[in-house]
Order: structure tokens, then sequence, then C-alpha cells
């Protein structure tokens, strides 16, 4: 008994210095691959390193693009009603906002050496305080370009995925609508309003069944993908046939997870290749959607064939 009684004591001595010593070497561990991390991050060479950035324009050979941020959002300076996509701006601050370069060239030749007197693009960043910084790319070698901070005057090479985020059409970056996914299983009712006279479509009358299908599936195969105009104004929907006077509207009430919504379309005239001109619910964007979806939601037969 006294053995085990030593053998136990012995135990819980032990344990807690294990304990200890484990904690020790964690601690070690981890402040040794901090440590590394450290070394990593200063051995880093970086030809820009901004914070706060809030405004950002470039130059490529497609155009010019400039950007800024008001408040936490971010606008097209030339059109801020245009909906832009957050992420675009988003991704060139982060890639030139803290831009890592593969070297920095030091007693190299003349800017124009490098492609950088007439560079292919050229970057520049704001901060919130107005210090500008500006950015060229010039030449490239291998696989990357050769950069220069105008502000610093230094040269550097950069990898070249670097240009992917300038790379974009102001049409790309555009923020569309998402359309509601609507079928016959989900479409309550559709209400078409044209010249002061309603046309009505209900799923609880049974003479409407064939109807309703007919009106769902054009609603159903409505893409948003092509669009008029970005940031229409009010004054401009008379071209489009989507003044007050002109349009048709439709109101169709449908379910989305047991409660009902409400979208409301106006379709305008056609633009000569096909297609007509849709606007929907608050959205200032002029979609093109095809004569013949049109047709379908408003419930259009066509015209048969006669000799």
């Amino acid at each position: 008994m006294k053995k085990k009684k030593k053998r136990l004591i012995c135990l819980l001595i032990i344990l807690p210095l294990l304990l200890v010593i484990l904690a020790l070497m964690k601690n070690y561990n981890r402040s040794q691959e901090e440590k590394q991390e450290a070394e990593k991050e200063a051995a880093k060479i970086y030809a820009a390193e901004l914070t706060d950035v809030h405004a950002v324009s470039y130059k490529t050979e497609s155009g010019e693009f400039a950007f800024e941020k008001e408040e936490d959002t971010w606008v097209y300076k030339s059109d801020p009603d245009f909906p832009l996509a957050q992420t675009y701006p988003e991704q060139i601050v982060s890639t030139f906002g803290k831009l890592e370069a593969l070297r920095e060239l030091k007693d190299g030749d003349e800017p124009e050496a490098y492609g950088l007197k007439d560079p292919a693009y050229t970057v520049k960043l704001t901060d919130a305080e107005g210090n500008e910084t500006t950015l060229s790319i010039g030449n490239a070698v291998e696989e990357a370009y050769y950069l220069l901070n105008n502000t610093t005057g230094k040269i550097y090479t950069v990898n070249s995925s670097v240009t992917g985020t300038l790379q974009h059409t102001l049409e790309e970056m555009a923020q569309l609508d998402t359309f509601p996914n609507i079928g016959s299983g989900n479409l309550k009712r559709e209400v078409i309003t044209r010249g002061g006279e309603k046309t009505i479509y209900d799923s609880e009358n049974e003479d409407d069944a064939k109807n309703i299908a007919a009106v769902a599936g054009g609603l159903g195969a409505v893409s948003l993908s092509a669009a008029a105009d970005y940031s229409v104004e009010d004054k401009d929907l008379k071209g489009f046939g989507l003044d007050e006077a002109a349009r048709t509207t439709v109101e169709a009430t449908y379910t989305k997870d047991d409660e009902e919504q409400l979208l409301t379309l106006y379709i305008g005239g056609e633009d000569g290749d096909g297609n007509r001109y849709v606007m929907m619910n608050d959205s200032r964007i002029v979609y093109l959607i095809s004569v013949d979806v049109c047709d379908n939601i408003l419930n259009v037969e066509e015209p048969s064939d006669t000799e």
C-alpha cells in the first residue's frame, strides 16, 4: 500500500510538471513560428503601401476609369448612379494598395528603357487625406512587368497577374438586378395595364389556368443579362417607350418561402434587333428582353399564317 501511495504521489507531482513543460514547448514553437513569419514579412518588398484608399483611377488601352468612395460605397465618378458592383474597385485597391514586388531595380536604366515613359497602364490611388500615389506599368519581362512608383521614383518588377483587375469593361462591372424565380407553381396573379385598361389573370380562377401557365412561362424565361442603359434619367424614358404614357405595366404577385411578393415590370418599345426595353421595380437599368419572352409575359398570341 505504501508503495502504491508513493507512486501516486510521484505521479501527482510529475503530471503538473509535464503539463508546464508541454505549455512551455508550445509557447516556444509558437514564438518561433511568429518570428519566422515576421522575418518573411520583413524580407518582402512593396512597390506601394497605402491605407484607407478613398479614390482610385486608372488608364488602359481601352479607356480611363475613376471611382471614389462616398461613405462606405464606391461610385463611378462619371456617373454616380451607375450600379457599380463593389467587388471591382475593392479588388483594385486590394491589389495596388499594398503591392508586393518581386524585386527593386537599383542603379538601373532610365524609365523609358522599361516602357515606363509611355506606360501601358497607369493607376492612381488617393488616400483619405488627399495624398496621391501614381503607379505606371511598362514592358513585360518573363512573367512580370516593370512598374514605376512615380511618388518615390523607384522601379520594380511585379507579378504579371496584377493587371488582371484592370481588364474589365464598365458593362462587366455593373451590378445587375436579380430576377425572381417565378413559374406556374408560385405565380398567384398577374395584372397587365396598357393605355389605362387592365387585364387580370388569377390562379384562383379555373378559367385562367391556361393563361397563368402562359405568362408564368414568360416570366420564368427572363434573363437580365443585357442592358441598354444602366442609369436612365426620366427625360430619356420616352426614347425607350418607357414613359408612363407609352409603357405597359405588369404586376406579378408570386410566393417565395410561403410569403407573397410583388414584381413590377415596365415593358417599352422594341430596339429593332428582336428585343424590347424593360425595367423592373425601382431599378434605373433598362434591360433588353426578347420580344418572344415579352409576348409570353403579356400573353400575346403569335399571329397565325393566312393565305
